[in-house]
Formats: structure tokens, C-alpha cells, sequence
């Protein structure tokens, strides 16, 4: 799927449920402050963001 010209990248799923244990997005896996924080933050640090988001899969397990 291709993003419109300037739109933010974005690990959303829209499965928007969070994991009490973990604190973290069932979905996507970002911290409620990631999530809200998205907009706003550089595109190095999405990035940054995105590439430690597969390691977090595993704290889901409550």
C-alpha cells in the first residue's frame, strides 16, 4: 500500500486496546505516550520507535 505525499508513517493497525500489564497497544505496540506523541515526534525517532517495536510482542503475554 502506498502513503500519501507528507503522510506520517504509522504502525497502526486501529486494533486500539491496551495491554494493562504491558501498558502498551495490543495493536501496534506503542506506549500510550508514543501513540499520542506520534505527530510531533521527528521521523528519525519513528523510526527508532518502529524498529524496537517486533521485540515487544512478547510482553503481551497477560
Amino acid at each position: 500500500m502506498s502513503q500519501a505525499p507528507g503522510a506520517i508513517e504509522s504502525p497502526c493497525t486501529g486494533v486500539c486496546t491496551i495491554a494493562p500489564a504491558a501498558r502498551i497497544c495490543r495493536g501496534c505496540l506503542r506506549s500510550i505516550d508514543e501513540i499520542t506523541q506520534w505527530a510531533r515526534l521527528t521521523p528519525q525517532a519513528r523510526r527508532e520507535i518502529m524498529r524496537d517495536l517486533p521485540a515487544r510482542g512478547p510482553l503481551l503475554d497477560d
